[in-house]
């Protein structure tokens, strides 16, 4: 059984890591702190320098900005400067509009951005923005989390940042308690259902942007695709296309840039709707009950976080293996799987993802999203059967949380040479301009 203090501290990490936002969170973030440059400067940046780590460029350069029509990190650093709020956190550029837009637009033409790689810092999660006008200039860092601000300057005056500035959607400076896979299926299961009904709001938000990009014609519509006649009706109308369908439709409405906030989790829209869509259709189609929903949705969100205490936010490692990891557990639980069954799942996940390269935020993250969801419902139909993969096969070890160091180990050290890479084809390819809508 749980203390109230240990019920209370991991709620509160959920309730810290599971957060709206609108639009990618790495360009959000970006903007998120050229806002608050911004608002200590006390006025219009007559210019807006920025030093940046790679994981941050790399997850921005391909992505769409919501109600732009455009990607990347020029926009969302205008319209950070000319209407975000901090106080939003990760829905900073909650006001943004037409005109707004094309204020932005202007601002960028007129050469007021400087972008540069941050090489003295190792953090793969790094933000500093000095915004300047009038002779004054204000400075803003984020670091770590997507919302943590660590440092503060207006002209040669450094201030306190206060960590928690963003209110609910900020970060501490730890990952809160340390977790098991032991101790998330305890909590998930025995904490009363009433203190954990709040992730009910990540399946409206999600849901609802599932649903839109269903409908309209977003990214490469994958979804879409999955669900319609335009994929030929391969795989049917079963629940497995559903899950699919739903899950890949909201990543192609968000990485277009569709004006909607989603539930984040750990920091990334779509990890939080890889977290949550696949449980909620599955729930929906195997016709589980409210409680069982709540419990399998804590499950699948809390397993990714847990999971992301070891990676860290940022790495070269696909989001999407930690949260359709979160997801398997989640059917595992709602196909009625006790915790044996559900590390089962998590050991096929790792067997089976353990690799999958993070090659920046982009529209064709919807087909990770595929893969990722895809493989978490086959694993959990095989742990179901008592069928996984043992500690004699390749990084798997007879412990499952053992199991989960070794992804994580891999992902946050293992990859580092990978994401250079990745890095370095990203920023010195031919890229022929490709018009959004």
């Amino acid at each position: 059984m749980f203390s109230d203090e240990e019920k209370k501290s991991i709620i509160d990490l959920i309730k810290r890591q599971v957060v709206p936002a609108i639009g990618c969170t790495e360009p959000i973030a970006v903007a998120l702190c050229v806002a608050k440059a911004t608002e200590l400067l006390g006025r219009r940046p007559e210019s807006i320098e920025l030093r940046l780590s790679a994981n941050i460029l790399k997850n921005a350069m391909g992505v769409g900005i919501p109600g732009t029509g455009m990607i990347g990190l020029p926009i969302a650093i205008a319209l950070g400067a000319l209407v975000g709020k901090s106080e939003y956190g990760l829905e900073v550029l909650r006001d943004s509009n037409l005109q707004a837009v094309e204020e932005g637009k202007a601002y960028i033409a007129e050469n007021r951005i400087k972008i540069d790689l941050e090489k003295e810092d190792e953090d793969k999660l790094y933000i500093n923005v000095v915004c300047k006008a009038d002779g004054h200039e204000a400075e803003a860092r984020i670091k770590t989390h997507h919302t943590d601000f660590v440092y503060f300057r207006k002209d040669g005056e450094e201030m306190a940042a206060d960590r928690q500035s963003c209110e609910e959607t900020a970060t501490v400076a730890d990952n809160g308690p340390m977790l098991t896979l032991r101790k998330v299926y305890d909590f998930a299961t025995e904490t009363d259902l009433d203190d954990l009904r709040f992730i009910l709001e990540a399946k409206r938000l999600n849901k609802a942007v599932a649903e839109n990009g269903l409908k309209d014609n977003y990214g490469h519509q994958v979804g879409k695709t999955i669900s319609s006649p335009l994929g030929r009706g391969i795989m049917g109308d079963g629940i497995y296309a559903k899950v699919l369908s739903a899950t890949t439709g909201a990543c192609d409405a968000r990485m277009a840039g569709a004006m909607m906030p989603v539930m984040s989790n750990s920091g990334s829209g779509n990890q939080g709707i890889c977290a949550t869509m696949p449980v909620v259709v599955f729930s929906e189609e195997n016709h589980n009950s409210e409680e069982e929903l709540i419990r399998a949705l804590i499950i699948s969100n809390l397993t990714a976080i847990y999971i992301k205490q070891n990676l860290g936010a940022l790495s070269a490692l696909c989001g999407c293996v930690v949260a359709s990891t979160g997801s398997s557990c989640g059917i595992t639980y709602l196909m009625g799987g006790t915790y044996e069954q559900i590390s089962y799942s998590v050991k096929n996940m790792i067997a089976n993802l353990t690799g999958m390269i993070c090659d920046g935020a982009k529209p064709s993250c919807a087909l990770k999203l595929t893969t990722g969801v895809g493989t978490a419902v086959m694993s959990a139909m095989l742990a179901m059967s008592h069928k996984y993969v043992t500690s004699v096969e390749g990084i798997i070890d007879d412990d499952v949380d053992q199991s989960i160091r070794n992804l994580t180990a891999i992902g946050s050290k293992g990859m580092d040479e990978t994401d250079r890479y990745v890095l370095d084809i990203m920023t010195h390819k031919t890229v022929k301009k490709v018009e959004t809508t």
